[in-house]
């Protein structure tokens, strides 16, 4: 039974609660390296994010000083914190944070049950929980290099299951014979505006794995030296793996690695994980490939049915199994982050929260084992820096013809 927005509202709200429950205080205000946010601070600023575009001026703000500590990057919302500061911040403390969430949750849900929102503030609450459910992954990405780089390396949930799964399926290759093709989100419904509009590219024929890299063949481009041979890596990924001594893919250590259930002895059947765009795109010229274009990813992927192994299968680790084009590991492509052509970003602020990120990032596709089901389909659009390795991201092969 399809969920009404009050209801979808509050589920997502949930959720994110959810996750950090595991966490100590202490564990949610650490901040392990720039580019993560504490667990503390994604619980607040998806707050800001209701309340700010959601609720607007219509009601008292819940304390004025959050608007400076939670805003993320809205330039046109006003100042903020720096986000290499954002692990600084003990105060509010946890309990504050948890009583903004009340607070907004019961406004928002008011305004639901009143009729009080209409469609242009209907519009931005969804936004705010497809927003919301990226903050989600990111929790659980953050958290996980915060505990998975400690000297103890505790577990996040040492209950997660583990083993039991059949062994993966032998790796073959899907034809596609390309065309011109029309690709990106149709007009109805919810998407990012970075996934439209829909538009017409000529993609060749090509052929693309129908499963991610696992560890074993990870373990074989190790073996082969992978990390060692200059001649397999771009320019600035090689400087990447000389200045930070990379040897394996994050979280690795010889024959066992970290996951949210603590250490242990790596499944060479398992999807690999945490490797940067440099890595991958090595790896694939390592098998005598190449990373697929974000054109064909999606091609691929767009008569498929969105299955997989995701956040809702209470894993929060990829799993062997018969492979497919969505979930366990976000998967590389080699297209760069650019604009469609006819991009138009939302209006106001809310134009700020994809488009000027269109510079020096690779585009990601498939979602992973941190994803939510309902948050993925096949024009969604993930994307970061090419060094970037603390995300749940993988590798998927593709060839010419």
């Amino acid at each position: 039974m399809e969920l009404s927005l009050a209801q979808r509202f509050a589920a997502v709200r949930r959720r994110s609660v959810e996750l950090a429950a595991p966490l100590t205080a202490e564990d949610q205000i650490i901040q392990t390296m720039p580019e993560a946010s504490p667990t503390k601070w994604h619980l607040a600023h998806t707050t800001w994010f209701f309340e700010t575009f959601v609720l607007g001026a219509r009601e008292q703000p819940f304390d004025p000083a959050f608007a400076f500590l939670f805003n993320s990057y809205y330039e046109a919302v006003g100042p903020r914190v720096e986000r290499p500061r954002r692990g600084l911040m003990s105060r509010p403390p946890l309990e504050r944070v948890h009583a903004y969430r009340a607070a907004i949750d019961e406004r928002v849900g008011a305004a639901l049950v009143k009729g009080a929102l209409d469609a242009a503030a209907l519009d931005r609450l969804e936004l705010g929980l497809q927003h919301e459910q990226q903050h989600q992954e990111l929790i659980l990405t953050d958290i996980k290099h915060v505990l998975g780089t400690q000297p103890t390396r505790s577990a996040y949930r040492a209950d997660l299951p583990r083993g039991g799964l059949r062994v993966g399926e032998a790796a073959h290759w899907r034809a596609h014979d390309g065309g011109i093709v029309t690709l990106g989100a149709p007009p109805g419904g919810f998407a990012f505006d970075n996934e439209r509009p829909l538009h017409r590219v000529l993609v060749a024929p090509f052929r693309i794995a129908s499963r991610p890299l696992t560890n074993r063949e990870i373990q074989g481009f190790i073996a082969d030296g992978g990390y060692r041979d200059h001649r397999l890596w771009l320019s600035d990924g090689w400087a990447a793996v000389q200045t930070n001594g990379w040897q394996a893919p994050l979280y690795w250590d010889v024959d066992t690695l970290y996951d949210l259930a603590g250490m242990r002895a790596i499944d060479p059947n398992e999807p690999a994980c945490h490797l940067s765009y440099y890595e991958a795109d090595a790896v694939a010229r390592w098998a005598g490939a190449r990373l697929p274009t974000e054109q064909e990813w999606e091609l691929a992927a767009a008569t498929e049915p969105v299955r997989g192994n995701f956040v809702d299968d209470g894993r929060l680790h990829p799993i062997a199994g018969p492979g497919g084009m969505f979930g366990d590991v976000w998967q590389w492509t080699a297209s760069a982050y650019a604009p469609y052509p006819g991009f138009r970003p939302l209006a106001g602020a809310l134009g700020e929260y994809n488009g000027k990120f269109m510079s020096g990032q690779q585009v990601l596709r498939g979602g992973s084992c941190f994803t939510p089901r309902d948050h993925i389909r096949a024009s969604y659009r993930n994307f970061f820096p090419p060094y970037v390795r603390w995300q749940m991201s993988g590798v998927r092969l593709a060839l010419d013809g």
